[in-house]
């Protein structure tokens, strides 16, 4: 065993050996700021004291449901037809909601680099429709497409979420397309 004037001599004379040291002693340093920068300052909001009471808790129901009205569906296949397939973006500018339009002015929308996941589909079959929720004021559609004659060749048929929001009051209320997504189904590993 090392006696300890002998570990002293050894460090004073490997140059290696201090350089190590030193760097050790850095981060020691390091770590030592940061966890006194952490402890004065770390959190700086003011707690606040949740009141306590006795009352029963507010419970939030959900809205109605009521059947998807004709107009949302129709708003949904007038996009698919013209978004998604990019046949007419000029008529699809005015039923996309903000939400998916974001800040696209109508001659950006119109040259085709939109958010909207293209499909290759010919027609939409009123029996491919599903619903998933409808209220007074916004919708939830599953709608199954097939790929069209012009789809590549392997293209499978895919379902996709459609969201509808019924934006305006009266008689200017108007349907809007506010969200658009395929469905993912992720898949189920055989058994070993």
């Amino acid at each position: 065993m090392a006696s300890r004037h002998g570990i002293v001599a050894r460090v004073r004379s490997s140059p290696r050996l201090q350089r190590r040291l030193f760097v050790a002693a850095l981060g020691v340093f390091g770590l030592g700021v940061v966890v006194a920068t952490v402890s004065l300052y770390g959190n700086t909001a003011t707690f606040v004291e949740a009141p306590l009471s006795d009352d029963p808790a507010d419970l939030v129901t959900g809205g109605t449901t009521v059947p998807v009205a004709a107009e949302a569906r129709e708003v949904a296949r007038l996009w698919i037809m013209g978004a998604v397939t990019r046949r007419d973006l000029v008529s699809t500018y005015d039923l996309t909601h903000e939400d998916i339009r974001g800040s696209l002015t109508r001659a950006e929308w119109e040259t085709g680099s939109i958010p909207v996941i293209p499909y290759p589909v010919d027609e939409i079959k009123a029996a491919q429709w599903r619903t998933d929720y409808s209220y007074v004021s916004e919708a939830m559609l599953q709608v199954r497409l097939n790929p069209g004659l012009d789809a590549p060749p392997g293209q499978r048929a895919l379902t996709f979420f459609v969201g509808l929001v019924r934006i305006g009051e009266g008689d200017d209320a108007r349907w809007l397309v506010n969200y658009w997504a395929p469905r993912y189904r992720p898949g189920v590993p055989l058994a070993q």
